[in-house]
């Protein structure tokens, strides 16, 4: 069976990090950055490195990609670009910003296909031509176990091609509006949900129609209700509590990632229950969080078989030194 807390994932450190104005126009959470651009730069480039420092600490292999371009300010969100699946398949997504379509790097497939078992690469990029866009498990969170895709509809989330995805990657499709108290859609719908193995962080409120959200509760639950579904504030969204992701540690051990600004606005029974299946892992990243998005966005989740490597243990993965583009 899928295992909904992977053991991997890809990072992106920007050496041109930037609020990026492209996307500013509907992702609500992006905030203009003041101050000098270089050390805003900086801030980010150590955030992400002490993340990744952090990640590889509790046993979670980071393979860690260096960024120069200047004209890719999102490339830290790699998770919207590209996602791998059990059964040895990675899709490619088609990004609504054109300064965003240079972010997919052979290098990193090449990466996958050497580390891991890889069959089988569905692009879906092409879709651009035709302003059609699915930005991977940014527009999409995925329940590995009851393989379920959900997903607000919005301008990165098109309904054509999340059911083209869903019948190659079999996963039952299930779309929803979600809007912010002032009416804003939401722009991704990985800050307004978190699936973990036992429990779902989720802004309920979020969803306008009240019998999609019911639905939605019931099979976010499970057929047997043995998951928590935690209800999140419009506030706690806004702090990035939704844009959380479980890991799990090479002794297995699972964690859950998220910011020290999300983990802060949780309650004391919403960790109560989070604790009993995971450890809560939060990660440093407040000048991240300007480009409007948070830790689930900066981890691209690796769902591979490793490849056994020279000098390693079966089902152990080497590191790779970390490729500069």
């Amino acid at each position: 069976m899928p295992v909904q807390a992977p053991g991997a994932v890809v990072m992106i450190r920007p050496h041109k990090f930037t609020p990026n104005p492209d996307t500013a126009a509907d992702n609500a959470f992006q905030v203009a950055a003041a101050g000098d651009p270089e050390e805003l730069a900086a801030r980010a480039f150590q955030e992400v490195t002490r993340a990744a420092e952090t990640l590889e600490s509790v046993g979670v292999t980071v393979h860690l990609f260096d960024d120069e371009d200047a004209t890719r300010p999102d490339s830290v969100f790699p998770n919207n670009w590209f996602s791998t699946h059990a059964g040895g398949r990675v899709a490619l997504y088609p990004m609504y910003a054109p300064s965003r379509r240079t972010e997919r790097r052979p290098d990193i497939v090449e990466m996958l296909k050497a580390r891991y078992r890889v069959q089988d690469v569905i692009d879906y990029s092409g879709l651009e031509y035709d302003n059609i866009f699915l930005e991977g498990t940014g527009a999409m969170v995925l329940d590995h176990l009851s393989r379920i895709a959900y997903a607000a509809r919005s301008r990165r989330a098109d309904p054509v091609v999340l059911e083209r995805f869903c019948t190659t990657f079999g996963y039952e499709p299930m779309a929803f509006d979600a809007a912010d108290q002032g009416g804003t859609p939401v722009y991704h719908t990985n800050v307004l949900m978190c699936i973990a193995s036992d429990f779902v962080l989720i802004g309920l409120s979020m969803i306008t129609d009240p019998a999609r959200r019911a639905e939605v509760v019931e099979r976010l639950a499970g057929r047997r209700g043995k998951r928590h579904v935690l209800e999140l504030s419009d506030q706690q969204i806004h702090d990035f509590a939704g844009n959380a992701i479980e890991l799990e540690g090479e002794d297995g051990e699972r964690f859950l990632a998220l910011s020290t600004r999300a983990a802060a606005s949780l309650s004391d029974e919403q960790r109560e229950i989070i604790e009993r299946s995971c450890t809560l892992l939060p990660l440093d990243v407040p000048t991240i969080e300007l480009a409007g998005g948070s830790v689930r966005c900066m981890l691209a989740s690796i769902h591979l078989d490793a490849r056994p490597q020279v000098g390693t243990a079966p089902g152990q993965v080497s590191q790779l030194p970390a490729a500069v583009i």
